[in-house]
């Protein structure tokens, strides 16, 4: 996602990608069968509403139209925002639908996925989004033939590396996507299912260990620790952590290690498995009671609520394995995370921002 200012009063909803693909189909054969074209089209969402949505651009003859729709994100910041998403459809002589992946989609590489691996990323709901259009189209202006659609995004290979799609095996481009057809700002659901999408694409790989982690800083310092591991087995959890074990806990993976920094390793440790800042903040007052439980005297706890953040903790307890409180405090997030996941081994690391590591010591052989 790319930072964008969040805008003051009610935020406004958008569409996702499979809707834009949509739109530019529909406005494609309703461009061929009427030969003009047209400024909107109606598109019927999947949860039941009508969406009007502007065609950006449409070229046609008798048999082959090419449209497209810029991909407005409303007030979510979505890399694909302001996009430009099209549709090349041609009319063919055999009857069906054939989807293609032109310039910018992506293709699948890696089994796991929704779709077979040689397919275009074009997910499952936005086809049949654009077949139930394309098949009433067809059938209130009897038409007798096929129809090849070629979806297409502008830039896409190049907005694709802003996203984990190489990860989970989605490569040359963007994937067309949405269950509801619309986007709704700061919606936790995209980031969540990539999250599952990059768990199923590991397992379905033969891969039974993962190493979890918030994001790219903390991975770059675990990649130096787990070599022999591929791009599928490292996953971001960011500031899910309890939806990512909840996945695991119904997979195939016998392992997780899991690196966590100060900030959410304070959240974690008290049962707090979303960490985002703006459903949860640490709790000083039970890091100090964890921190006078490991004997610390009242001189140092006491300076524990004068701290702003909890990556401060490494003035008053110096940053090494040897040190009792950050054991206690990788105790609680281990006891935690192991209700979620019993049956998984798992082994814990703390990550300090300049990517040390301190170890959870635990006999755990499971």
């Amino acid at each position: 996602m790319s930072l964008r200012k969040v805008p003051d009063g009610p935020l406004r909803n958008g569409f996702t990608t499979g809707t834009c693909a949509t739109a530019a189909a529909k406005a494609a054969l309703m461009a061929i069968i009427h030969q003009k074209d047209f400024s909107h089209v109606n598109v019927h969402l999947p949860i039941d509403k009508i969406l009007n949505i502007a065609v950006h651009s449409c070229e046609f003859n008798e048999n082959r139209a090419i449209c497209s729709v810029i991909k407005d994100a409303g007030d979510d910041p979505d890399v694909t925002n302001g996009a430009e998403i099209g549709c090349s459809l041609q009319l063919t002589n055999q009857k069906g639908i054939i989807f293609i992946g032109g310039e910018g989609i992506g293709t699948v590489t890696l089994p796991g996925l929704d779709l077979a691996v040689g397919e275009p990323a074009i997910n499952p709901v936005p086809r049949k989004m654009m077949t139930n259009a394309i098949q009433k189209l067809i059938h209130d202006f009897d038409l007798e033939c096929g129809v090849q659609v070629e979806i297409f995004a502008i830039n896409g290979e190049k907005l694709a590396k802003r996203t984990l799609n190489e990860r989970v095996g989605i490569m040359g481009g963007l994937s067309i996507l949405g269950t509801s057809g619309i986007v709704k700002p700061y919606s936790v659901s995209s980031y969540i299912a990539s999250i599952e999408q990059g768990i199923d694409v590991a397992v379905a790989n033969g891969i039974d260990e993962l190493v979890i982690n918030s994001g790219a800083r903390s991975e770059k310092y675990l990649r130096k620790k787990f070599p022999k591991l591929t791009e599928q087995s490292f996953i971001h959890y960011g500031n899910w952590i309890g939806e990512t074990l909840k996945k695991i806990s119904s997979s195939e993976i016998r392992k997780a290690t899991i690196g966590i920094m100060l900030g959410k390793a304070a959240k974690l440790a008290e049962g707090r498995i979303d960490t985002h800042s703006c459903i949860s903040s640490w709790n000083k007052e039970f890091i100090r009671k964890l921190a006078e439980k490991e004997g610390y005297n009242v001189e140092i706890t006491k300076q524990i609520t004068g701290l702003n953040i909890a990556g401060r903790l490494p003035e008053l307890f110096p940053f090494e394995q040897s040190e009792p409180f950050y054991n206690a405090l990788l105790k609680h997030c281990y006891q935690v995370t192991k209700n979620i996941i019993p049956h998984v081994k798992l082994d814990f690391y703390l990550i300090s921002k300049t990517g040390e590591f301190i170890k959870y010591k635990t006999n755990d052989i499971c």
